[in-house]
C-alpha cells in the first residue's frame, strides 16, 4: 500500500466522550475513513501511520441526516467510519499534536 492511498483511507479520528471511553477500556479507536475503504486497507493504514499492531477492524456506513431550513429540504452526505481494535500493549495518543 503506497503512502498516498494511506492518506486517502484515513480521513480523521473521531474523538468524543464515547470513543474516549472505548479507547481506555478496550483499546478501540474510531476513525472517519474513505467511502470505498475496506477493512484490510484501514488496518494497513493504521499500522503504517501509527506504528501499532491491529487486532481487528469493524467498518460501517453512516447515513447522512435530512435537514430542513424553512421550506428547503437538504441532506448531509453519507460517510463511513471504522472502529479499530489494537493488540495488547499498543496505544495511540492523539493528544500529542504538532
Amino acid at each position: 500500500m503506497n503512502n498516498e492511498r494511506i492518506l486517502q483511507v484515513l480521513m480523521s479520528p473521531l474523538i468524543s466522550e464515547k470513543t474516549s471511553i472505548a479507547a481506555d477500556a478496550n483499546r478501540q479507536y474510531t476513525f472517519r475513513v474513505a467511502v470505498d475503504a475496506n477493512k484490510h486497507e484501514v488496518a494497513r493504514a493504521v499500522e503504517n501511520l501509527f506504528d501499532v499492531k491491529v487486532d481487528r477492524v469493524q467498518v460501517m456506513n453512516v447515513k447522512g441526516k435530512t435537514k430542513r431550513s424553512g421550506r428547503i429540504l437538504g441532506k448531509r452526505s453519507d460517510w463511513r467510519k471504522a472502529i479499530v481494535r489494537l493488540q495488547e500493549g499498543n496505544e495511540i495518543d492523539f493528544s500529542t499534536g504538532a
